[in-house]
């Protein structure tokens, strides 16, 4: 599979990633865990939603939770664009291809458009959210880990050369960094269209599901008293990874998982990719010691766990990924 070809003139404008809407079991859990653990502010709370921001954030919201008693799922991933002549435009161009795109209503958005990909992925395009008072200055507010403003996410995926004529050669997003196998066959896709190294982090493996969000934080001090603060609150277990540094992206992060088992990370470092003249980079996850500098590998559930989305089947790839977990990492050095 060669490199999906970038479009320099999409159709319709995608701006960034922009929000997630996932099910929780318990509303008041979940605000305790992202209000004092990740640092998140509480923009609204209804009968039966959870409506978070960062502390950097303008718009009202870039994370919903919704109660549910059903095992927790994501219901939609967020984008923006920038026009609500850019969503007519996404409306027309997705039903060229054959999807169901519609225009829903949608609480604390302006126009919505709702499609899923060619894999099943759930999203949901807008251009315009109300706005709320950003909390970058009142420092009193900043809690755990300092959320700052939400940044990208990362999916599974079963077929990447679907996805990267989807993402990519479809609504323009630019490859900044990949992976590839022993055959060269590509493992991952990071793709962006704000200019850092990455909006959406696709992986090969079962899905489509989410697994993880993630919002940027003011240093590496702030990443450990996120990992403090889960401690001393009692949720010392749910550190799932790091601190430590990454390869591709070379960000300081840290995760969590949060108290219905969906990821989050907090991070503190990007590169700049906007410049033309920025090829992809390529990452072989064989050379351990170039893709984790330092510290050990993941384990195994970092790489097979994650959030499936609601009402899409997640189905396994032709081949199953098998990655240097740290259990493998240990067996062959026993």
């Amino acid at each position: 599979m060669p490199l999906p070809v970038n479009n320099d003139n999409p159709t319709f404008h995608v701006t960034r990633t922009s929000h997630a809407v996932w099910t929780v079991k318990d509303l008041d859990a979940s605000e305790a865990f992202y209000t004092q653990v990740i640092g998140l502010v509480v923009t609204a709370r209804e009968k039966d939603a959870l409506y978070l921001r960062g502390l950097e954030e303008i718009c009202h919201h870039s994370l919903v939770l919704k109660k549910s008693a059903d095992t927790p799922k994501c219901e939609r991933i967020g984008l923006r664009v920038w026009s609500e002549a850019d969503l007519d435009k996404a409306h027309a161009h997705f039903s060229k291809q054959g999807l169901d795109a519609r225009f829903v209503d949608v609480a604390h958005q302006g126009k919505t458009l709702h499609v899923n990909d060619p894999l099943g992925t759930a999203l949901e395009f807008c251009a315009s959210m109300p706005t709320v008072e950003r909390k970058l200055t009142t420092f009193h507010e900043h809690l755990g880990g300092c959320a700052q403003r939400f940044d990208h996410y990362q999916l599974l995926m079963p077929d990447l050369e679907v996805a990267g004529k989807f993402y990519v050669e479809g609504l323009g997003f630019r490859v900044s960094e990949y992976m590839v196998d022993a055959t060269e066959k590509i493992m991952a896709l990071f793709i962006q269209r704000k200019g850092n190294p990455h909006d959406i982090a696709i992986m090969y493996g079962k899905g489509p599901r989410i697994h993880h969000v993630a919002y940027t934080t003011v240093d590496v001090h702030t990443l450990i008293r996120a990992c403090d603060v889960a401690g001393s609150l009692g949720y010392g277990k749910r550190v799932e990874r790091g601190p430590q540094r990454h390869g591709p992206g070379h960000a300081l992060f840290v995760y969590f998982r949060d108290p219905d088992g969906h990821r989050v990370e907090l991070f503190n470092t990007h590169y700049l990719t906007l410049d033309i003249e920025n090829a992809p980079a390529r990452w072989d996850p064989s050379n351990i010691h170039k893709n984790l500098p330092w510290g050990l590998p993941a384990q195994r559930s970092w790489y097979e766990e994650a959030t499936e989305f609601a009402a899409v089947p997640a189905r396994d790839p032709p081949v199953k990924p098998n990655p240097m977990t740290l259990e493998r990492y240990l067996m062959e050095r026993a």
